[in-house]
């Protein structure tokens, strides 16, 4: 009986062996985006999808697969804390509204994914998007189905009649054929309150709502106030009653305000954001997640892709001045996390963000470290994704030369992995 049980016990630490994978990354240098500095000659050690530990001189398993990046700068997975990953522009704006349904969407979804995880973010925060088609790939990916990064899905963009989450400057005869609840357009403190338990219901992760007005659609304002200080109250208390943190759409000055004192974990774009606003986000905790890439695709592409002249003059109005106060913000403290409105423009090209960021106030480390730990603490999985230490997730990338001194290198990765598998791995030199 005792040798029958050694036996089997013998056959289960065999198995279990067996079973657990053990990966070694040899990292030539290091970004510590905890500590902000670099770190050379580092040894990761993973343990199937987990960091279990880092260091200089980590004796390495004798039955770990071994992975060489001591050409490379290593940095944790990049998070893009604004994207729509389900769509981007097709061509023809009026086809795109009125042509496409859901289905045209979760058809190709899967593509965007794949090229932003590929693009090195291995982690999104997606921020609106149809017929909960977000969760349902959200679920495929988290299945192991189709592959791409993270997602913390917002789905319905829930606005106000007549409002930038609305379809406005069409024809009141025409008619649109989703469930009343599954258009986002909400109205009243009850009205908003049941859009937030619906969007929690069917898989919302994240609640974002429209503060103000917006550029890309057709309603006469840019920032505007589009919702009342008590709706705007009453979204984010609800979304805190169902553990959900709030984002606000807001490019006014005023509207910013009033979703930084509803509470909202961040204010989306920020464009007209004025000194009041700053420090009352500085006392506040709120990040800006602004997008100030963008302006150059949308005003070099968008006449030819059939968008109306309105929305083309709106940008005009809004690129520069969001990037100048962009730079008053970084300049006075507020809390940045990296998003970049991905989908207005093609799906792969996030990292083009980073020289903007750069440009407009950031170091290249604050940079860096406003796609992996600041993006990481707005999510709320700091504990899980943000920087390569022991007990996180093994989402880790890799880069040929120092972005530290040119940060337009995170426009192309060389290396990523997600959860330990490695996703792509071009040589290294």
């Amino acid at each position: 009986m005792k040798r029958w049980l050694g036996l089997l016990l013998i056959g289960a630490v065999t198995t279990l062996q067996a079973q657990t994978k053990i990966t070694v990354i040899k990292a030539g240098h290091l970004i510590d985006t905890e500590s902000g500095k670099v770190l050379d000659n580092q040894v990761i050690l993973i343990e199937n999808d987990t960091i279990r530990s880092v260091g200089p001189n980590l004796a390495i398993p004798r039955n770990a697969t071994i992975i060489d990046l001591s050409k490379a700068t290593v940095l944790p997975g990049l998070v893009d804390c604004h994207t729509h990953i389900t769509g981007q522009p097709g061509g023809d704006y009026y086809a795109d509204i009125f042509r496409k349904t859901p289905v045209d969407f979760a058809v190709t979804a899967h593509v965007y994914a794949k090229r932003t995880l590929e693009a090195g973010f291995t982690t999104i925060r997606d921020v609106g998007a149809p017929a909960f088609v977000d969760v349902a790939l959200r679920n495929a990916i988290n299945n192991g189905e189709v592959a791409g990064p993270r997602m913390v899905c917002a789905t319905l963009f829930i606005g106000s009649t007549g409002s930038h989450g609305d379809l406005n400057g069409f024809s009141p005869f025409l008619e649109f054929h989703y469930p009343e609840q599954m258009s986002g357009v909400a109205n009243g403190i009850e009205g908003v309150r049941k859009q937030v338990r619906y969007n929690v219901k069917y898989g919302a992760d994240v609640i974002k709502f429209g503060a103000s007005a917006g550029v890309l659609t057709e309603e006469e304002s840019v920032g505007a106030p589009q919702y009342t200080q008590e709706e705007m109250n009453a979204i984010v208390d609800e979304a805190r009653t169902w553990g959900r943190k709030t984002c606000a759409h807001a490019h006014g000055a005023e509207a910013i305000k009033m979703a930084v004192k509803a509470g909202v974990a961040s204010v989306e774009h920020g464009s007209f954001l004025d000194d009041e606003g700053i420090e009352l986000m500085k006392t506040k905790g709120t990040f800006l997640v602004a997008d100030i890439y963008n302006d150059d695709y949308i005003m070099s592409e968008y006449a030819k892709l059939g968008y109306p002249q309105k929305i083309i003059e709106k940008e005009r109005l809004v690129g520069r001045t969001q990037r100048e106060n962009f730079a008053k913000a970084v300049k006075a403290g507020v809390k940045i996390a990296y998003g970049t409105d991905a989908g207005v423009y093609p799906h792969g090209w996030n990292g083009k963000q980073f020289f903007y960021m750069v440009k407009y106030g950031l170091s290249p480390m604050q940079a860096i470290q406003s796609a992996t730990s600041n993006a990481a603490e707005l999510l709320g999985w700091q504990e899980r994704i943000g920087s390569i230490s022991a007990g996180k997730l093994a989402d880790i990338i890799a880069v040929s030369a120092d972005p530290l001194k040119d940060i337009r290198v995170l426009e192309k990765i060389q290396f990523v992995m997600k959860g330990g598998l490695v996703i792509k791995n071009e040589t290294v030199q």
